[in-house]
């Protein structure tokens, strides 16, 4: 024995040995779940059943803590399941009537679908990183929130509510909060005061409950708790749940019957922040071009939100295919554009000639009705192409299936007017501006959506045939890589920046369409007057429904990485967003069927994993915005609608040389015939994970045709962790003045081995001219 070793130390090394035999006999008493696979065949005569033998095998195991059966299994398996602990599992398996004794697992049902869609797992990656987001509070800004819904039920295993935040449960039944929503109000004022007079209650609640569904659906995609076997009529079946399973959900109702006003959303903003929520979710936003950011309450309350180190999540609208539409486009504001998963609900139409169009429906009504080579005929040809309510000839339309065009009033509502004339289904044709972009909805009578091509050949079709007829075929939910996705949907605003072309919006893109989430009964899944039905999930499409994905992943790498800063978090997003779909080519734009560019997709698809450890992060705050404020040549005054006191800008100080200048993860160059070479100067941070010495980080560049790039210096060296860097990108461009009016598009990234860090680079040739007013 060392004579260095006192008695204490031996006392204490002997309390641990026995401290840790405690453990381990503890450890070997505690009960799990089994599954015992027998072989019958050595089952003994004196066991009159497989019961009986079962009981009999588990009483000749140690019975501390005793054994109990669950199931036992005839048919697809011999054997039982049961409650045992490590030492009875092993006895078991020494036994020579058992083949097998494994752990009972936990296996995913087909999900709905999109946290399966973004790889998220609980074994591994962003999800059991930052335990689901459960330190974090999401605010939901949107239609309020039906209480009763599965997905905000109270939960016993979440754990508690953030002790900074501060709840408020405006429900007449204050019960109707729990740890998993833990806080609901409204805000009306601004509403009340357009109406003239208070909300008629007969109509809406003057309270956080939905009454929609656009807010319930919006707050169960970016935090619902797990739910099983949810589905709406069958589509879609399975596992629904929240982005941010555990974080905690806080409902602020802005929206009411005609819309959102500005002094509501502020309101609502301004308390989110004041509440100590850790993102906002906003799935609301103008109409038309983006406002001027001075001009714009989302992006003021934003910056303010942002400030305070909340991270702000917005749609970018659903006003594509068309250029300049991305609205909520501030720097400090993450803009999230919609896309496709690789689920579809086909409902085919066969013609009376035997060609099959590929369509997508949600019907699921009166199994006697049948659409089975029944006589088609064009809306046109009934008072109405777009099949408007009141206008098609009904004498016609009668037990037929009416072929009607996209445009002019809702999906469903021509599908309401095609029911109501007295027709037996519907064939619903894109326009040419969607393409061939196919949304599912739940349509009051048999009914099904195609693409434009398709419906071009269905029309010339029914002009040619002499007795044209047609089938519907609902084929129910498929899961797989046929079509490829994601795809951008032809409906997600698209960049250049309406206001600040030099800053590429939107940023990503995410799961919008034809999404599965929370409803509420008070409202039917088409939101028709004249449809009865009532759903507890609903599948939808639009930005709003790709928003509060990007905003629960927003909340796992905050509840992940709890000292990063909102810019951090959207620079993580952007450097590690994917551009190749699943069947490795390029994101398709669904309105084109080519492929999309950085001002369709932004950086690209969101990817989870990989931007909880995104290497470097491109980091900004207060004073950064307020330089790029200065650079596009706001006023003090104009300013200080974001930094309330006029006196504290010097623009003559703190101007960046050029909007694009701004510390942002992506570039946009705009070329002119007075500015064709562009220099920016970036910093990045050292995030990476599990990184004790220093790292070494190379530049790779794909330049965009007709532009040279260089980086200087091309290799970046990080002693230690949370060090930043400088580099310079200078833009040249190369092209002659064929190239006015044109796009290009390349990257850029850096790489130690391990991470990418990507972004994209767009640039725009335009010409330049001096106002005259």
């Amino acid at each position: 024995m060392d004579k260095n070793v006192s008695f204490e130390s031996i006392i204490f090394l002997l309390l641990l040995i026995l401290f840790s035999s405690a453990v381990i006999a503890a450890n070997s008493n505690y009960q799990s779940t089994y599954i015992v696979h027998v072989s019958p065949s050595l089952r003994p005569p004196s066991s009159p059943s497989s019961s009986h033998w079962y009981s009999s095998t588990l009483r000749s195991l140690p019975q501390y803590p005793t054994p109990e059966i669950l199931y036992t299994y005839e048919r697809v398996a011999a054997g039982f399941s049961a409650r045992l602990s490590t030492i009875q599992a092993a006895a078991l398996r020494r036994l020579p009537h058992i083949l097998s004794v494994v752990h009972d697992r936990p296996r995913s049902l087909h999900t709905t679908h999109s946290p399966s869609f973004l790889n998220l797992s609980p074994s591994s990656g962003i999800w059991p990183f930052s335990s689901y987001a459960s330190s974090v509070v999401i605010a939901l800004l949107d239609t309020g929130i039906s209480p009763s819904s599965a997905s905000f039920l109270a939960d016993p295993a979440l754990p508690t509510p953030p002790s900074t935040f501060h709840s408020s449960c405006a429900f007449p039944n204050s019960s109707l909060c729990n740890n998993k929503l833990i806080s609901a109000k409204f805000f009306c004022k601004g509403y009340e005061a357009a109406l003239g007079h208070p909300i008629d209650e007969t109509l809406e609640s003057r309270s956080p409950l939905d009454t929609e569904g656009h807010g319930s659906h919006t707050a169960s995609t970016a935090a619902g708790a797990v739910v099983s076997d949810a589905s709406l009529f069958g589509y879609a079946r399975g596992e629904a749940r929240g982005i941010a399973t555990n974080a905690h959900i806080a409902a602020y109702k802005i929206c009411w019957a005609p819309g959102c006003f500005d002094s509501d959303i502020l309101a609502a903003m301004d308390a989110a922040v004041a509440d100590g929520a850790n993102v906002i979710s906003l799935s609301v936003g103008s109409n038309g071009y983006a406002p001027a950011y001075y001009r714009d309450s989302i992006a003021v309350g934003a910056f303010g939100a942002a400030r305070h180190g909340v991270v702000v999540s917005c749609s970018a609208g659903n006003s594509g295919p068309y250029s300049y539409t991305a609205v909520n486009i501030a720097p400090w504001i993450i803009t999230v554009g919609a896309s496709s998963l690789d689920r579809e609900f086909p409902a085919d139409v066969v013609l009376g000639d035997g060609n099959v169009y590929k369509g997508v429906s949600l019907y699921s009504g009166d199994d006697n009705i049948t659409v089975v080579g029944l006589p088609l005929v064009y809306a046109g040809d009934l008072g109405s192409r777009l099949c408007l309510s009141g206008y098609l000839d009904s004498s016609k339309a009668a037990g037929k299936i009416v072929l009607c065009e996209r445009g002019g009033n809702a999906r469903v509502e021509k599908g309401s007017a095609v029911k109501i004339a007295g027709g037996a289904g519907m064939i619903l044709a894109n326009s040419d501006d969607y393409g061939d972009e196919l949304t599912a909805d739940s349509h009051l009578i048999p009914a099904t959506m195609v693409g434009a091509f398709a419906g071009d050949k269905i029309r010339t079709y029914i002009s040619t045939a002499s007795s044209p007829t047609a089938t519907i075929v609902f084929r129910g939910t498929v899961i797989g890589s046929d079509p490829p996705a994601p795809k951008v949907a032809s409906f997600s605003s698209r960049g250049p920046n309406y206001r600040t072309p030099e800053i590429l919006k939107p940023d990503v893109i995410a799961p919008g369409i034809n999404i599965l989430a929370a409803w509420t009964d008070a409202a039917s899944p088409t939101n028709l007057d004249n449809d009865p039905r009532r759903v507890a999930y609903n599948i939808i499409s639009g930005t709003s429904m790709s928003c509060p994905h990007v905003s629960g992943v927003a909340a796992l790498l905050r509840g992940a990485h709890p000292d990063w800063s909102p810019a951090a978090i959207k620079s993580a997003l952007i450097t590690t967003a994917y551009n190749l779909d699943n069947s490795g080519d390029t994101i398709k734009d669904l309105s084109t069927a080519e492929e999309s560019t950085p001002f369709v997709r932004g950086a690209g698809h969101v990817d989870p994993n990989k931007a909880l450890d995104p290497g470097l992060v491109y980091d900004a705050g207060f004073d950064d915005y307020i330089a790029f404020l200065c650079s596009i040549g706001y006023s003090s005054r104009q300013i200080a609608v974001f930094t309330r006191d006029e006196t504290s800008v010097d623009c003559s100080s703190k101007a960046l040389s050029n909007p694009g200048a701004l510390n942002y993860a992506s570039f946009s160059v705009v070329f002119s015939n007075i500015r064709d070479v562009i220099t920016y100067s970036r910093k990045v941070k050292n995030v990476g994970l599990g990184y004790s010495s220093s790292v070494k980080y190379k530049v790779e560049i794909a330049s965009p045709a007709g532009v040279s790039v260089k980086v200087m210096p091309s290799e970046l060296v990080f002693d230690l962790v949370n060090s930043s860097l400088s580099y310079e990108i200078t833009f040249a461009s190369t092209a002659g003045s064929e190239a006015e009016g044109s796009n290009q598009f390349g990257w850029i990234s850096w790489n130690d081995g391990v991470h990418e860090v990507r972004s994209p680079i767009a640039v725009t040739w335009r010409h330049s001219y001096v106002s005259s007013e």
